[in-house]
């Protein structure tokens, strides 16, 4: 394993993230296509991107920081495959070496399914074990997300 850190996904790192994307996160929030992938990544602003590699070189894992509204937000993906291996941790760990604070929304519920049908599990306990506040007043609700504001800060 090893990472990867760049400003932009060349084309073959960005088909595997969005297949990340797609196999990882709730059914409701898959991209259609790599056109669709690519406008919400067109649309961040200053981003930059850590990959976790796996031995054949293919992303395993993404992370993605980007400024929204004056503040430092971020995503990260891991393969389902890879979970419970602390590699999250790792990645959370070198993004936190470079920033002094990061924002998200985080799914708070169990509700929602996966792609292949299987549950989509809330990471909100992961980010918590790993220092992020949960800011319960700040909520996103969309017609396809529920989710909690996190935030942590150096």
């Amino acid at each position: 394993m090893e990472f990867k850190t760049c400003s932009f996904l060349n084309d073959e790192e960005k088909l595997a993230v969005f297949e990340l994307w797609n196999n990882e996160y709730p059914e409701k929030l898959t991209f259609l296509s790599t056109q669709e992938f690519d406008q919400y990544l067109n649309n961040l602003c200053h981003q930059s991107h850590l990959l976790l590699l796996n031995n054949d070189k293919k992303p395993i894992g993404w992370y993605v920081d980007f400024i929204r509204e004056d503040e430092k937000w971020f995503a990260i993906i891991l393969d389902s495959k890879f979970q419970g291996k602390r590699l999250g941790t790792q990645i959370l760990d070198r993004a936190k070496e470079m920033e002094s604070e990061l924002n998200g929304w985080v799914i708070d519920h169990d509700s929602d399914k996966k792609r292949n049908g299987k549950p989509y599990t809330s990471p909100l306990n992961f980010y918590l074990k790993n220092g992020f506040k949960q800011l319960p007043d700040n909520r996103l609700e969309l017609h396809n997300k529920s989710a909690v504001k996190i935030q942590w800060k150096k």
